[in-house]
């Protein structure tokens, strides 16, 4: 039988895509919590590059990077397609989830910046928001009518980035401004194919972002205040 370990952090939505796409086949596997701030030796050896979650371990073969991890998951356990079948589908499917993930580390950092560094990071998430609205605008998804990879890679804006405004207080999305992309936002989290797979755990993800807005707002403070 096929062993399968999924080293993560609760809180991430990268662990988050990878147990998506492990429910959505229906693989069993095993789930390793790691910290943060003492990562385990099996994951400093699983990914000696980048020393980060997720790490998929498939009969004792690490494989790293959560997009990869998808299309690995995808094309050696049965189950449901991931990825269209179609090639300029697939090819779609591919474009959104690298534009949604080359876009995270700007939508997260934005939150714990302030002043004008804020604002130039708000003017960076507002762009690609409008691409968004844009291209969402009569979808039920990103690809077509069935929901797969780039939806996936898509739980970032759909439901961890609601969850960085509450804990931060810093508004970007707003129906007013973005109306096309709040309905498909909407759509996306009350799907019930959806809503099956989102983390149950809501509450502790605002209470620890809140947490860490906090932290990392006494940090810069004490930084400014040395100067």
């Amino acid at each position: 039988m096929a062993q399968v370990k999924l080293l993560g952090f609760w809180y991430s939505p990268f662990s988050h895509r990878v147990e998506w796409a492990l429910k959505i086949k229906g693989v069993k596997y095993e789930y390793i919590e790691e910290d943060r701030n003492n990562k385990s030796s099996l994951l400093l050896q699983s990914n000696p590059i980048h020393k980060e979650i997720p790490v998929l371990i498939h009969n004792g073969k690490p494989i790293v990077e959560s997009m990869v991890i998808l299309e690995y998951i995808d094309e050696t356990f049965d189950g449901p397609s991931i990825l269209p079948k179609d090639p300029y589908d697939r090819a779609l499917a591919r474009f959104w989830a690298k534009f949604l993930d080359d876009k995270v580390t700007a939508v997260v950092n934005t939150f714990f910046r302030k002043g004008d560094e804020q604002e130039k990071g708000k003017e960076e998430v507002y762009e690609m928001l409008k691409v968004l609205d844009n291209e969402l605008k009569d979808k039920k998804f990103f690809v077509g009518d069935k929901f797969g990879f780039a939806d996936i890679v898509a739980n970032m804006v759909a439901l961890w980035l609601g969850v960085y405004e509450e804990a931060s207080g810093v508004v970007l999305v707003t129906s007013q401004k973005f109306p096309k992309f709040c309905a498909w936002r909407d759509e996306y989290i009350n799907c019930s194919q959806v809503k099956e797979y989102l983390p149950s755990r809501r509450d502790e993800l605002l209470t620890f972002f809140h947490a860490r807005v906090c932290a990392r707002a006494q940090v810069t403070t004490s930084a400014s205040a040395s100067k």
